[in-house]
């Protein structure tokens, strides 16, 4: 009996060490049949050119780490246009959706979010201060989970910007959203740096985009140039604040480099597209197991200055031949 028993054994565990090779084999190859594809919710406030190209860049950094709509990814987007109830509405669906993750744009949809599920890992980008926002407990250990990008401007940079280009600029208006946290902060911040630079801030709040024009027009004959931080309201709604200033000759500096595109005149600040791709790199590590609440919030290092040559014979400005020597991209 021995003489046949003992090899069969041997050729039983020889075949079980063989299988289990393949099986752990198939694991480290990192296969994905079988799972299930990524339920990803995005959810965006308004539509404009910043928001939409961080919502791009953030795709775009999935696509290139293998994350393909229609196969291992199911894309969820919804926009509220706007709209504080609709912002609420889509938040309460992704929460009982039961989203695997949640990328929220700008910070009205990240507190939207935030309110409505504390367990789906949110990736937050385009948000000013989420410290402000109450989104997180602090910068380098959110504690909460909630993680991302910070889009906070060098706003005293970008009023150095103004006296660059106005050399004779004494009053900056300021058109901002007075509900927007985001905007609050900003707003803050410039009427802090502004007097170091010898200007003096002119606000004009609105609390809705059919404001804006009207607000624009009140600053004409009150200021020497006009500033435009990343309020979501102000820059959905940049065509007619560009129309009234290029009338009155009233140069506009923006918070970003969209808003350059779309007519302004200058901006030291961030790409937002590249800000979008950071968070995706973000939210790969999230589906990887790291856990948001131990990811500090990031912000993107290298700013560009962006002028918009266009612009600047439509408000009557001579860009500086040495400022235009530091910028990143002029537009003709």
């Amino acid at each position: 009996m021995k003489r046949w028993f003992l090899p069969a054994m041997a050729l039983a565990m020889a075949v079980l060490v063989l299988a289990g090779c393949g099986a752990g084999g198939g694991k480290q190859t990192g296969s994905n049949e079988g799972t299930k594809p990524v339920k990803l919710g995005i959810i965006q406030i308004v539509e404009h050119p910043a928001l939409d190209a961080a919502r791009k860049g953030f795709l775009e950094t999935l696509a290139a780490n293998g994350y393909e709509e229609g196969k291992n990814l199911q894309v969820d987007f919804q926009n509220a246009q706007g709209d504080q109830s609709t912002l609420q509405t889509i938040a309460r669906k992704f929460a009982q959706d039961k989203k695997d993750l949640i990328l929220a744009i700008a910070t009205p949809s990240a507190m939207a979010m935030a309110n409505e599920t504390k367990d789906i890992p949110i990736l937050i980008t385009a948000v000013t201060d989420p410290v402000e926002a109450k989104l997180v407990k602090s910068m380098d250990k959110p504690g909460t989970n909630v993680t991302g990008t910070t889009d906070m401007n060098p706003i005293k940079e970008q009023l150095e910007l103004i006296k660059q280009l106005v050399p004779n600029a004494r009053k900056v208006g300021v058109i901002y959203n007075s509900s927007e946290v985001n905007s609050q902060v900003q707003v803050k911040v410039v009427k802090q740096e502004a007097p170091g630079l010898g200007l003096t801030v002119v606000e004009a709040p609105v609390t809705a985009s059919n404001e804006v024009v009207q607000a624009t027009q009140s600053l004409v004959g009150r200021v020497d140039a006009i500033y435009v931080p990343t309020d979501n309201t102000v820059v959905s709604s940049i065509s007619g604040v560009l129309q009234v200033a290029e009338k009155q000759k009233l140069p506009v500096i923006a918070g970003e480099s969209n808003t350059v595109e779309s007519g302004a005149l200058g901006t030291i600040g961030i790409d937002y597209r590249k800000l979008g791709r950071q968070t995706g790199e973000m939210a790969l590590r999230v589906l990887k197991g790291e856990k948001p609440q131990d990811m500090p919030i990031e912000k993107q290092k290298d700013l560009d200055v962006v002028l918009n040559a266009k612009a600047a014979a439509a408000f009557g400005v001579t860009i500086p031949e040495e400022l235009k020597k530091k910028a990143s991209k002029i537009i003709e």
